[in-house]
């Protein structure tokens, strides 16, 4: 990993980049992903940060990916903050548990506090965010609509301090309203893969359904 090289993706890199995403997707949360075609539409939304749009690569080829949405919390005054949301996060099979990931992470986390940004809420397995710092929602008191305190909800502040213990409402782009129609059709432009069911996908089910008391 030492000639791991982190920069910004460029217009031509689009097509490979999904194509590492569907790979480092595929049956994991659930039969088939959508994950590439959340990719392929983020790069046209008013949300997406051109800036932290990164890609990792490794003797000339890409293997690993990080796009960053504008997300908000608003107080139960109506005051509202901009924040991030990222995702999807992907490393390609063969590359991940390497590090890839955190050097993605950790170049875009310096990048968005340059950028003035000291909050970052994602929806994610707890057990591949903690070592980076995200915390359960729950400990900020930032929630869902309807006091809604999601497991899978985690909170890293950039800024130590950026957030006062305010109940806080959280709200992720737009982008991520995905049409499944269309994604199966995008879906449709790739090589054919077999969707199955793999245990993980019980755990996403586990995760995305349960909420903290």
């Amino acid at each position: 990993m030492d000639r791991l090289i982190i920069r910004n993706e460029k217009e031509s890199d689009q097509r490979e980049v999904e194509t590492l995403i569907r790979e480092a997707f595929w049956n994991l949360n659930v039969p088939g992903c959508d994950e590439h075609y959340l990719a392929h539409i983020l790069r046209g939304h008013k949300d997406f940060i051109l800036e932290l749009d990164l890609v990792a690569e490794l003797d000339g080829r890409i293997i690993g990916n990080v796009m960053y949405t504008k997300s908000h919390l608003k107080d139960e005054t109506g005051n509202d903050k901009e924040i991030l949301t990222f995702g999807p996060l992907a490393v390609l099979p063969g590359y991940q548990r390497m590090g890839v990931g955190k050097a993605l992470l950790e170049r875009s986390f310096d990048i968005a506090r340059n950028m003035g940004y000291d909050v970052i809420v994602i929806f994610g397995s707890p057990a591949n965010y903690i070592a980076r710092g995200f915390k359960s929602c729950k400990k900020y008191n930032i929630c869902l609509e309807g006091d809604i305190f999601p497991t899978a909800m985690l909170v890293k502040e950039l800024k130590e301090g950026a957030l006062d213990g305010k109940k806080m409402i959280f709200s992720e782009s737009s982008a991520f309203n995905i049409d499944s129609s269309e994604a199966e059709k995008f879906d449709s432009l790739f090589p054919e893969k077999e969707k199955e069911y793999h245990t993980s996908q019980e755990e996403f089910y586990i995760y995305s359904h349960s909420s903290v008391n």
